[in-house]
């Protein structure tokens, strides 16, 4: 979890996931939203795969990123139990859903 809370320290990092909400990106289209060059993008983008909240997958000449919003559910949710903060997630009940009854 460690890693994740490294990831999630820079602005720019959380930008990135920001940006990666909307869908997949290019290297090249993440990073021309930030005055940064290409190895220091490549450092972020290397710091967030590492926390594994995103993937990177290699078409021709691009990569391609995916945000893991489950990983960063999981991380969010251990760190609010850590603190004793009741974050329940509602289940729905098998009874009220059984023959399409929806009340």
């Amino acid at each position: 979890m460690s890693a994740v809370f490294k990831a999630l320290s820079d602005p720019t990092r959380r930008r990135v996931l920001e940006l990666l909400r909307a869908g997949p990106a290019s290297a090249g289209t993440l990073a021309a939203h930030f005055p940064f060059s290409k190895p220091t993008m490549s450092a972020h983008f290397a710091v967030l795969k590492a926390a594994d909240l995103v993937e990177a997958e290699k078409h021709g000449k691009q990569v391609i990123y995916r945000l893991k919003m489950s990983v960063l559910e999981d991380a969010l949710l251990g760190f609010a139990k850590t603190f004793g903060l009741g974050v329940q997630v509602e289940t729905p009940d098998p009874e009220d859903t059984k023959n399409g009854d929806n009340e």
